[in-house]
């Protein structure tokens, strides 16, 4: 036995020396095949080198462990198995779930071969479950060997002498909801290690550098084989999602990632044409969108003749005031839409009441004022129609309050309703109507201009009479028109 411990040293050695051969012939083997190799290739003899060495190296630690470290490093592994099992088996002793134990603790002996035995005990030190079925149901003696640690948690460790050597044993308290329902006992066999450390701990630092050699050694060729290259297709995927054209990405090799960047390269050159295409059939079907609209708009207004074209009007002023504001492109095309749609309301408004040639009275009053509320809900019979509802519902809000339906004021009623009550309300002073004739327009300013701050917003009156000022045609300056009003 001596002797075949002395010649361990020249074992590992010769080991060590055919392991150095193996990672060289290995090396050049991957480095020449990397071009024409599968990925499924590459990875595999990666996984299969670095189980390789892994396992190699395991083989040798296991018989090579180091005094007082090796034995901290046992302690410590058996407190995190016992600490587990404890986490676990609060629940299971509540319930007296035996089946369930013991499961922890067959998993728990199976899983660790230098475990002597593992056995969970109640607060009397009765045996509950145990590695060993012979030892179920026995109590347990207190005096357990020599003190070795102690913890603030309540775990312990002994060093309990047995007639085949001595073992490390370990309790961790079980605490369930701050109650005490036990222990966990694991018992570590530690003599074999203990033995093989005192042969070989000089091999300690050999097996270090290897590990080191061959995590860098690895590290490289994932860098260079697999990083690169699926970094560029992360950034092309982005770039994509993004909407970016950019060029077709760079096939570094003949493998599957080869053939996935090309298949990206393809795919990437089919959605931007796609989407090139989308992009006019989105803008030939948002004309056609608005062109029905304006049908839809131009069939309110027939209903009366005094109103014809009233949306169109009240759509072309309100653009020019958003224009003037500085409104963006796609806010300018849903306040036109939203235009066209304001008075849909009135489609259920009877004709004896729209059409009425006298003043109103209170009750066709009342319901004259329902058409917003119409408005709103035929809108909301179509979800894409949604964003134009608030226009629609509050163009008749006053910017003092004292509008309807909801008596918005100020800040509150929304911007593109205020713009189009200014342009509603001016288009409809400027033309004839059952019981009334057409205001001139400079009374229309007039009025406009009386109206800031009471039924319209202060800062778009002033944009919307700079606006008209602007305008070349014969009629007197609108300082003359502010003057008056």
């Amino acid at each position: 036995m001596k002797t075949g411990l002395r010649s361990l040293p020249g074992f590992a050695s010769s080991h060590f020396q055919g392991f150095r051969t193996f990672s060289h012939n290995t090396r050049t083997l991957l480095l020449k095949r990397y071009r024409a190799a599968s990925l499924r290739f590459k990875i595999a003899f990666l996984v299969v080198l670095l189980l390789t060495s892994t396992s190699l190296i395991l083989s040798i630690v296991t018989v090579q462990i180091m005094d007082n470290y090796i034995l901290n490093e046992i302690i410590k592994r058996g407190e995190s198995v016992g600490h587990s099992i404890a986490a676990s088996a609060g629940y299971n002793l509540l319930s007296k779930d035996l089946l369930g134990l013991d499961n922890l603790v067959y998993k728990a002996k199976s899983a660790n071969s230098d475990m002597h035995y593992v056995a969970i005990v109640d607060p009397e030190m009765k045996t509950v479950v145990h590695s060993t079925t012979e030892m179920i149901g026995a109590t347990l003696s207190g005096d357990r060997g020599r003190l070795v640690k102690q913890t603030g948690d309540g775990t312990i460790v002994h060093e309990v002498a047995l007639s085949s050597g001595s073992i490390f044993e370990i309790v961790c308290p079980i605490v369930f909801m701050q109650k005490p329902l036990g222990s966990v006992i694991i018992g570590m066999d530690t003599s074999i290690l203990l033995e093989a450390q005192r042969r070989v701990s000089r091999m300690v630092l050999v097996v270090f550098g290897i590990i080191v050699i061959l995590g860098i050694f690895a590290s490289l060729l994932l860098a260079t084989f697999l990083i690169k290259p699926i970094r560029q297709l992360s950034a092309g995927v982005d770039g994509l999602k993004q909407g970016m054209a950019k060029r077709p990405l760079k096939v570094y090799s003949q493998d599957e990632l080869g053939d996935l960047t090309r298949s990206f390269n393809e795919m990437s050159a089919l959605i931007t044409d796609q989407q090139g295409k989308l992009t006019k059939y989105a803008r030939d079907l948002e004309e056609a969108y608005v062109s029905m609209v304006k049908v839809v708009a131009a069939a309110i207004d027939a209903r009366d003749a005094y109103t014809h074209g009233h949306s169109a009007r009240v759509a072309k002023l309100s653009l020019r005031i958003g224009r003037q504001i500085g409104l963006p492109e796609a806010d300018l095309k849903d306040l036109e839409v939203a235009c066209l749609f304001h008075d849909v309301g009135k489609i259920k408004t009877p004709d004896a009441i729209l059409l009425k040639a006298g003043k109103l009275n209170e009750d066709e009053h009342q319901e004259m004022m329902k058409h917003v509320e119409y408005g709103a809900a035929i809108l909301s019979w179509a979800p894409s129609l949604s964003k134009y509802i608030a226009s629609t519902r509050h163009h008749h809000e006053w910017h003092n309050g004292k509008g309807y339906p909801n008596g918005l004021a100020g800040e509150d009623i929304p911007l593109s309703a205020a713009i189009i009550t200014i342009a509603d309300a001016y288009d409809a002073m400027t033309s004839d109507r059952p019981y009334r004739k057409a205001l001139s327009r400079d009374e229309a300013l007039r009025r406009v201009a009386r109206m800031a701050g009471t039924q319209f917003r202060p800062d778009l009156v002033a944009t919307f009479l700079e606006m008209m000022e602007e305008e070349q045609a014969p009629y007197a300056p609108l300082s003359m028109v502010r003057a008056v009003g």
